[in-house]
């Protein structure tokens, strides 16, 4: 009868133990220990030490080595789902079919081609858009949830944290393409907070109604303030600096005090420079976050296995490994493939139906970049989260209560952190690439905005514990930031050196437009 993988795995790490313990002269007949000369020095190494030293080094690394190759076997076990129920084709497109009631909104798609081709009106194209964007956004939803059963706890999240950004940097990739690079940034800043205010404040308040607190996991919770410090922190030095620069012109006895003097294209190639290793250094620490959460160090392959971990969390663990999901592997990867295909170019014709809403006048650029494109890739998981509310209050009066969940969905949480740290510094590589003028330089409301929800959630998380108070406060933050951005026009250097061309034609048209 052959052991299990890590019954296997663990006898064989045994053996590989006691021979490096032999290779360092720590044998178990330590009963008879070798007798002492009198005034021989015990630090003289025998001839032997030297050859010891490389086996035990051959050993140790025969050791990870073979610890690798079972990880990997582990990974592709659950991956396939080995010694487990398969699931169909049929079965699951029937799960995809009925997972939820947003699905309804799929016919919007061959709609929302029609209105583009055939120059429908412009609002009723945004429209279908939307409703359209609504119902793909839900299948990443989903389809992230099912790939969690095959990928395990760390890369599972990891994708449900990139599919639950793909709206966003998709209406980003479309901004950029577009060289809307004033826009892009908003949106940037909106996409973060409404994911660091609004979402996890919803979630508090629904989560938290029916008991006093709930529980996040005290090691993620520390990390993640750490990047979403670091990220939103990086943001303030390009700001800091303009404003440097700004400062000194403006009181020097020898520069002139004109602002547009200041707006160079040589300022802008030296903002391009910082913010390109700005980007890259960003890179390396979410890299390094994501290794830390894969592997953490120590015996324990997870942060679900500490000990401060909170029970909830490794009860969902040992589901992911126990239950079955509902769609296989390879039609969820190919679903999620033609969805993400068909949201680009949904996506695409929604930014370019919009214009109608910025030519209005009714509505200034920067709440429709930080609030209403955010909001509308957002669209899925609020509706979601209404129904869900309004179902959970039903059972409450009418049938038998749901127990409340003692664990806190902070996800949304990751997806800013993902959006600063990846996302962000991705969108200033590929305009790199493509010669678009993007920057790390955003607006200075914007980035005092972004500094104050990181504030307000560093703090409420602190302690690791939620309740619906400190949700509802979130939401009321993310508020006063959507009311106070209503009436803000915008920082017109911003969009002197955002502009794609060279300085000196922006200011002028700037100034032939006022």
């Amino acid at each position: 009868m052959s052991l299990p993988i890590d019954s296997t795995a663990r006898q064989r790490s045994i053996r590989l133990t006691d021979d490096i313990e032999k290779a360092n002269g720590h044998t178990h007949d330590h009963l008879h220990p070798p007798e002492q000369g009198f005034g021989v020095s015990q630090s003289i190494k025998s001839p032997g030490t030297e050859s010891q030293r490389r086996r035990r080094d051959i050993l140790a690394e025969t050791l990870r080595i073979e610890e690798g190759k079972e990880e990997l076997i582990r990974f592709w076990d659950q991956f396939m789902r080995k010694g487990k129920k398969k699931i169909g084709v049929v079965d699951s497109l029937r799960a995809f079919l009925f997972s939820s009631w947003l699905n309804v909104f799929v016919v919007c798609i061959p709609i929302a081609w029609v209105s583009h081709f055939k120059h429908w009106n412009p609002s009723a194209t945004f429209t279908i858009c939307f409703f359209a964007i609504v119902s793909l956004e839900h299948l990443f939803d989903y389809g992230g949830e099912q790939m969690a059963f095959y990928l395990g706890k760390d890369l599972g999240d990891l994708a449900m944290i990139t599919l639950g950004n793909t709206v966003e940097a998709t209406l980003a990739f479309i901004l950029l393409k577009r060289c809307e690079l004033v826009l892009l940034k908003s949106t940037i800043i909106g996409v973060v907070i409404l994911h660091l205010l609004f979402v996890p404040g919803a979630s508090f308040v629904t989560g938290g109604a029916r008991i006093i607190q709930q529980d996040l996991h005290p090691h993620l919770t520390q990390l993640n303030h750490t990047l979403l410090t670091i990220g939103v922190l990086t943001l303030l030095l390009p700001v800091a600096f303009f404003a440097a620069i700004n400062t000194t012109y403006q009181t020097g006895t020898t520069a002139p005090a004109n602002i547009a003097s200041i707006l160079t294209d040589d300022l802008r190639r030296k903002l391009l420079q910082m913010s390109r290793g700005l980007a890259i250094l960003l890179l390396i620490v979410y890299v390094c976050s994501r290794i830390y959460l894969h592997d953490p160090p120590g015996d324990d392959d997870d942060l679900a296995s500490a000990p401060l971990a909170p029970e909830a969390l490794k009860e969902h663990v040992a589901r992911l490994r126990e239950q079955d999901p509902e769609v296989n592997q390879f039609v969820c990867m190919g679903i999620l493939a033609v969805a993400i295909s068909l949201m680009a170019v949904t996506a695409e014709w929604m930014v370019e139906s919009i214009d109608f809403v910025r030519e209005s006048g009714h509505i200034e650029e920067e709440w429709i970049g930080m609030i209403l494109l955010p909001l509308v890739s957002f669209a899925a998981d609020g509706a979601v989260g209404v129904v869900y509310f309004i179902r959970h209050m039903l059972r409450h009066f009418f049938q038998e209560p749901i127990p409340p969940a003692t664990l806190a969905k902070g996800e949304a949480i990751d997806l800013s952190i993902q959006f600063t740290l990846f996302w962000m510094p991705l969108f200033i590589l590929v305009a790199w690439w493509t010669d678009k003028p993007l920057t790390l330089l955003f607006d200075l409301f914007e980035v005092a905005a972004l500094i104050g929800a990181c504030f307000i959630v560093n703090y409420v998380t602190a302690d690791s514990k939620t309740n619906w108070a400190e949700g509802m406060s979130m939401v009321i933050f993310y508020a006063m930031i959507a009311l106070c951005t209503w009436f803000y026009e915008g920082q017109p250097e911003i969009l002197v050196l955002s502009a794609c061309g060279t300085v000196a034609d922006a200011i002028t048209n700037s100034t032939d437009s006022v």
